[in-house]
């Protein structure tokens, strides 16, 4: 991940409060990193670290809280470039409700709705993987961080990641059939 980008996307958090705001395991702020720091881990591109720590900017629908409003798009495109700042804005964007169902199976028939606008698009096959990589990666740290997240949610989580993990790395769904063995 470019140094001097992560470090001021870092500086942009920190600023926005992002040390300050509780989330399930901790601050919001070392939520980030440490959804980051998996990415990193699972061989994520530099750029999917980058998002991965931004991925709460526009807040998400599982968590509204918002460090930037989604009308300010090109501030975070100068912050993080445009690809980077895609990647976060369909993350945060997702309406998870339409979407998760429409991600599982074949590719061709994947559909994402924009919580905001209420778009509907087809991603392509890099745009569906970098998004499930982040969804595992974000859910697993929470479910890793907060065991009571785990025991309320372990069920939901593991259809959900079943349904998606055609989609994910390797690395991924090893750390989900890990965390979420008791509920196999």
């Amino acid at each position: 991940m470019d140094a001097t980008r992560r470090g001021d996307a870092s500086e942009f958090l920190l600023a926005a409060g992002a040390e300050a705001i509780p989330h399930p395991g901790g601050s919001l702020f070392a939520h980030l990193q440490r959804t980051a720091a998996k990415l990193a881990t699972w061989g994520g591109s530099p750029a999917l670290q980058l998002a991965g720590l931004c991925h709460a900017l526009y807040g998400t629908d599982g968590f509204p809280r918002t460090l930037l409003d989604p009308s300010s798009r090109e501030q975070a495109v100068k912050l993080l470039g445009e690809g980077v700042e895609e990647i976060v804005y369909r993350y945060g964007s997702c309406d998870r409700d339409y979407t998760y169902p429409r991600l599982a199976g074949d590719v061709a028939v994947a559909r994402f709705r924009d919580r905001f606008t209420g778009h509907i698009s087809t991603p392509s096959v890099a745009v569906l993987r970098d998004f499930v990589e982040l969804t595992f990666a974000n859910e697993l740290d929470i479910a890793q961080q907060n065991p009571d997240f785990l025991k309320e949610h372990g069920h939901w989580l593991t259809e959900l990641f079943r349904s998606l993990e055609q989609h994910a790395s390797d690395a991924a769904r090893a750390e989900f059939r890990a965390v979420c063995s008791d509920f196999f």
